[in-house]
């Protein structure tokens, strides 16, 4: 099993979600809203306000566990969608699950998904 995490642009969160519900079999989607900097920061802003505003974007991370035999699929839906060429589309990050209990019927493994 995979962890599937993308930070992607809010304006690409309404395609990208389409997108993955067209996906069959795909258990479910978590959405956060977060902040952040990438490489392209406002290093050098010295007023503090000016520099909270520039240097912390808003994003969205979509989370999603899946089989290993989705990932290809997921990857390419939020690649897709939520492309638009520019510096700051994001980073879709793929890392293993070692295990996943699902806490209402504490089932282990791929039934928990």
């Amino acid at each position: 099993m995979k962890e599937i995490k993308a930070i992607i642009r809010p304006s690409k969160l309404l395609e990208v979600t389409e997108e993955l519900h067209r996906i069959e079999g795909l258990p479910g989607v978590t959405v956060s809203e977060i902040k952040g900097f990438g490489k392209n920061r406002a290093q050098n802003t010295k007023d503090k306000s000016v520099y909270e505003l520039v240097e912390f974007v808003p994003r969205i991370k979509v989370e999603v566990v899946v089989d290993d035999e989705m990932v290809d699929e997921v990857v390419s839906v939020i690649q897709k969608f939520s492309h638009t060429g520019n510096t700051g589309d994001g980073k879709i990050f793929v890392v293993n699950v070692e295990e996943i209990v699902k806490i209402r019927t504490n089932e282990r493994g791929r039934s928990a998904i």
